[in-house]
C-alpha cells in the first residue's frame, strides 16, 4: 500500500500572449536573411521585415486587450450589476401597451 496521494505541484500559468509574440518576433529575424539569400533586394527584405514587425506589434496589442477583457469578465460576474435595466420586475415601469386598461373599446 502506498501513502496518501498528494496533488501534483501546480505549474505557473503560462503567458500565452507573450509566447506568441516572442515566437512572432523570432520569426521576423530570419525573414530578411532568407529573402536576400534567394535574390530579393536588401530594400525589399527590410521593408518585408518592417511589415512583419508592424503586424506582430498590432497582434501583441490585440492579444493584451483580449487578456484584459478576459480578466475583467470574472470580476464583473462577481459584482452585482446595477445597470439601466436592473431592479425592475417583469414589465414594471416600462412603456408600451397595457392590458386590461380602463378605456372603452369601440
Amino acid at each position: 500500500m502506498s501513502g496518501p496521494r498528494t496533488a501534483p505541484p501546480k505549474r505557473p500559468a503560462t503567458d500565452t500572449a507573450s509566447d506568441v509574440v516572442r515566437w512572432a518576433a523570432f520569426s521576423c529575424v530570419p525573414v530578411p536573411v532568407v529573402l536576400v539569400w534567394y535574390g530579393t533586394s536588401i530594400a525589399e527584405a527590410i521593408s518585408a521585415t518592417l511589415g512583419l514587425a508592424a503586424v506582430t506589434w498590432v497582434c501583441r496589442v490585440l492579444l493584451r486587450e483580449s487578456e484584459r477583457g478576459a480578466a475583467r469578465l470574472p470580476a464583473e460576474e462577481r459584482a452585482p450589476h446595477r445597470g439601466r435595466h436592473s431592479g425592475t420586475g417583469a414589465g414594471a415601469h416600462r412603456g408600451g401597451r397595457h392590458s386590461g386598461g380602463n378605456t372603452p373599446v369601440d
